[in-house]
């Protein structure tokens, strides 16, 4: 039998200025998936004029999202790591580096390095519903470390 649970995901993020000590992330929104990880392109084909088959590796960076429940201390932690890095008219963005231990249920852990925050929910939107929108947070990294 294998035990395909979430139950207990737990994440640390790294920022080389915002938060060298890393931030425990467990507050995960439960109207969105809590962590997204995009499928990663490797190679490329293309056909040549006499239909021979054309391949070529690719890089590609690495790209996590993460959706933490409003106005939690996940959500004004992350908050506040895209307030540092969000550049503007009089401000000078901090320019983390950051990295990523994400710990699965089952034991393992992978690591995500060299990466920055690319995108994030400036404000806490309202759903019509009348209940606050989850927040997320992107990622994209250079590479990686574990299953």
């Amino acid at each position: 039998m294998n035990n395909i649970s979430g139950f207990g995901l737990g994440i640390t993020i790294l920022a080389s200025n915002t938060y060298p000590i890393g931030i425990q992330i467990t507050q995960y929104s439960d109207d969105t998936d809590p962590l997204d990880i995009a499928g990663l392109q490797i190679g490329d084909t293309a056909m040549g004029l006499n239909g021979d088959l054309i391949t070529w590796a690719k890089a590609n960076p690495i790209k996590a999202t993460i959706s933490v429940i409003p106005q939690s201390e996940n959500d004004k932690d992350l908050s506040i790591l895209l307030s540092a890095n969000r550049p503007g008219k009089g401000k000078i963005p901090i320019r983390d580096v950051i990295s990523m231990v994400i710990g699965y249920p089952d034991g393992s852990f992978v690591l995500l390095t060299n990466g920055i925050l690319t995108d994030g929910t400036p404000l806490s939107p309202v759903a019509s519903s009348g209940r606050l929108k989850t927040r997320i947070y992107s990622f994209t990294f250079e590479s990686y470390v574990g299953v």
